[in-house]
């Protein structure tokens, strides 16, 4: 098997951390490209007609994309039981998934839109959805976060930290402590580590 992959990547993060956490890395080549929404890595879209990333490129089957269906699909392949939570599980992995979109957008039109033609309340507007999601998970998912380890705990902690990463004054732990606090020790987790996005 082959992913195509990139460092900063929230999405493909999620896959690397369930690859290290199934003990599955050493089973796949990991492919880097370097692609924008502009500007798709010729590889990327060669795994996705969608030309986003991560793919997942099978010698037994078609090509997977969408990091859930990746993540699912390994999960299963690997016996990691990352979804024994059934929807709970689902549903804060889709939370999670949520924030990054918004986050990521956010960080487009910050990075990638011509300066003149940026506008401020579209990244307000993402971060918004950011902060709230973010309240919710303190609200209402912090009972699942302190529990069994889940995709759930992998797709927010991926997601958490992507918004320090590119949105450091986001300023997401104001009122959800918990969750601030929660994601202070998962950082510390080995695969959070081994995962870790460079400087850019």
């Amino acid at each position: 098997m082959k992913l195509i992959y990139a460092p900063t990547s929230p999405f493909v993060r999620k896959v690397m951390m369930l690859l290290h956490e199934t003990g599955q890395l050493d089973e796949v080549e990991i492919q880097q490209v370097a692609t924008t929404p502009l500007s798709t890595a010729d590889d990327a879209k060669a795994a996705n007609p969608l030309g986003k990333i991560p793919a997942l490129v099978r010698d037994d089957g078609p090509t997977l994309y969408d990091s859930r269906v990746i993540c699912e699909y390994l999960n299963d392949r690997g016996d990691g039981g990352l979804y024994a939570g059934g929807w709970d599980s689902k549903i804060m992995e889709a939370t999670a998934d949520g924030i990054m979109d918004a986050a990521v957008s956010a960080t487009y039109e910050v990075r990638i839109r011509p300066e003149d033609k940026q506008w401020d309340g579209w990244v307000t507007a993402q971060m918004g959805k950011v902060q709230d999601a973010c309240a919710a998970l303190n609200a209402r998912w912090i009972s699942h976060l302190k529990g069994p380890f889940d995709i759930g705990h992998i797709a927010v902690g991926c997601a958490l930290s992507y918004v320090d990463f590119r949105h450091p004054d986001s300023n997401w732990r104001h009122s959800n402590e918990a969750l601030a606090d929660w994601f202070a020790e998962f950082e510390s987790r080995p695969s959070m580590q081994a995962t870790k996005p460079p400087a850019a």
